[in-house]
């Protein structure tokens, strides 16, 4: 087993999510199994109770587990299905050790950050690393992991540092990523902070093996030869991502520089010489991004659009969607609330700059959320969708309320409500005795859980397409295999589902 481990310095939000699934990306494409670890070094057990704006999307995997956003970047770029133990925090780690405590297995002995916490993280990353993925019976052969420097972090580095021995240096590889800023006063490129970066680094204990610079323009050779005389690496030990038109980009800015004939050295892998089809796909696909001519409007109206991180794999979907049928993708953040009438009151021009903007979609998504605040906004979006014929796609929350609006405005039921908002409602959505009067209104229940009582996917007829569904299809989307309920919605909004369904359900040629 090879471990890669990411830090990342300087400042967080760096990208080592992004290059970590990159990294990925180009191993797997040489054929090699992968798999992927996201450390996180806050206390919670899990992703599952913040507040969208204190950490972005709580990414949801296959069996459950409500993890950090990362997760989802590394399915995404990989193609594969993680676990719920594939993201590991301090949480996790302390209960595990004081269950253990608990139990007696340490047999009376004082229990410490070194070695019971350090040496559990270890246990926790070896074994986990051995779990099949991507629907393999063979055990993965890279494990790519990622932690930071923050106070918080500090016994996962102190567990990386005594790790590297363990595994060994032919098996064990540390890349670290650091911002080379730009100021604009000079404009001048400047290495201090990545010297500093990894100088706490090497105090910590770990020496990185590849440095990778992220800036904001391409980095000039004189900078790099700078930063490998000063933090002691070889010239190609130091790689360079400037900010691109897309994320597609990375994996092919990192081949380019020679990372995998650096990797194959270095760790011994059994890559040939022959190029990668996927990485092909991979460049061929942000070539496409950039020549992209068309675009396509889409306006999310949720509760969260101040951080657009809330919202991140919904993003990717429709992004997903949008290049898969040739198109770039408006994405137009629209709060509900600002389609209330409270708001016309209270700020007449918020008011009407959003309905400006719901009216110029060429498709709507109302994605999913909880509690009250902002639903009237919904339902007036989605009522708007409906009775113009405006594309429409509701989310888990967005299909609930897209029953609850139809009940309201075509059946008559004023009454209606979900019982999380009113738990004694007098008409409770959705009620299985109520089908029938949906669907003589043309508003069918075309999908419903294993025991057919919870009903999943809506469809309404008569109508481009309006379709509800209460899973998340977002999480499953991936850059070369759009989410359908998505690439639907993407197809109707530019006026080519019917040729799309006329095709047999295929993509013209791109």
């Amino acid at each position: 087993m090879k471990y890669i481990l990411v830090t990342g310095g300087v400042i967080s939000g760096i990208g080592k999510g992004i290059i970590a699934s990159s990294i990925g990306t180009i191993l797997k494409s040489c054929g090699l199994r992968v798999t992927a670890i996201k450390i996180d070094p806050y206390i919670n057990i899990d992703a599952g109770t913040f507040s969208p704006y204190e950490h972005g999307e709580v990414f949801v995997l296959n069996d459950g587990g409500e993890v950090d956003l990362d997760l989802g970047n590394y399915e995404r770029f990989l193609d594969i299905n993680l676990y719920k133990d594939n993201n590991i925090t301090t949480g996790k780690i302390y209960q595990h050790v004081i269950n253990k405590e608990r139990r007696g297995d340490y047999l009376g002995r004082t229990v410490q950050v070194v070695p019971h916490i350090t040496d559990a993280i270890q246990e926790w990353v070896m074994n986990q690393a051995k779990v099949p993925v991507d629907g393999n019976k063979e055990e993965p052969q890279i494990c790519l992991g990622g932690t930071i420097g923050d106070i918080e972090g500090m016994p996962f580095v102190e567990a990386f540092r005594q790790f590297q021995f363990k595994a060994k240096r032919e098996n064990f590889y540390n890349i670290h990523v650091s911002l080379v800023p730009q100021p604009n006063a000079t404009g001048e490129q400047k290495t201090k902070p990545t010297q500093n970066s990894v100088r706490a680094l090497r105090g910590l204990g770990l020496s990185p093996d590849l440095i990778v610079c992220r800036s904001s323009t391409p980095i000039e050779m004189a900078v790099k030869e700078k930063i490998s005389m000063f933090c002691h690496v070889n010239p190609e030990q130091v790689i360079c991502i400037h900010d691109v038109s897309s994320t597609y980009r990375v994996p092919v800015l990192l081949e380019e520089q020679g990372i995998v004939k650096y990797f194959k050295e270095r760790l011994d892998l059994p890559i040939g010489d022959s190029s990668s089809n996927l990485l092909f796909k991979w460049k061929n696909m942000a070539d496409r991004y950039e020549r992209l001519q068309k675009t396509c409007s889409i306006a999310l109206v949720g509760k969260y659009t101040k951080l657009r991180d809330c919202y991140a794999s919904v993003f990717k979907a429709l992004e997903h969607s949008a290049l898969a049928i040739n198109h770039k993708l408006n994405l137009m953040y629209i709060d509900s609330i600002d389609l209330e009438q409270i708001t016309k009151i209270e700020d007449p021009v918020k008011f009407h700059e959003a309905w400006q903007k719901l009216c110029k979609a060429d498709g709507i998504l109302v994605p999913g959320g909880f509690g009250i605040r902002g639903t009237l906004g919904k339902l007036q979006a989605i009522s708007w969708a409906r009775t113009k014929k405006i594309p429409f796609l509701g989310v888990c929350l967005g299909m609930q309320l897209a029953v609850i609006e139809f009940a309201r405005n075509c059946l008559n039921l004023k009454d209606a409500n979900s019982t999380e908002f009113e738990p004694n409602a007098l008409v409770p959505m959705v009620n299985p005795n109520l089908i029938n009067q949906f669907e003589q209104k043309d508003l069918s229940f075309v999908g419903q859980d294993v025991d057919g009582q919870r009903m999943e996917i809506i469809e309404l007829a008569n109508h481009p397409y309006f379709v509800g569904v209460q899973f998340h299809p977002e999480f499953s989307s991936r850059p070369m295999k759009p989410s359908p309920p998505y690439l639907g919605l993407l197809l109707a909004a530019t006026g080519n589902l019917n040729t799309y369904l006329q095709q047999g359900c295929k993509l013209s040629s791109r």
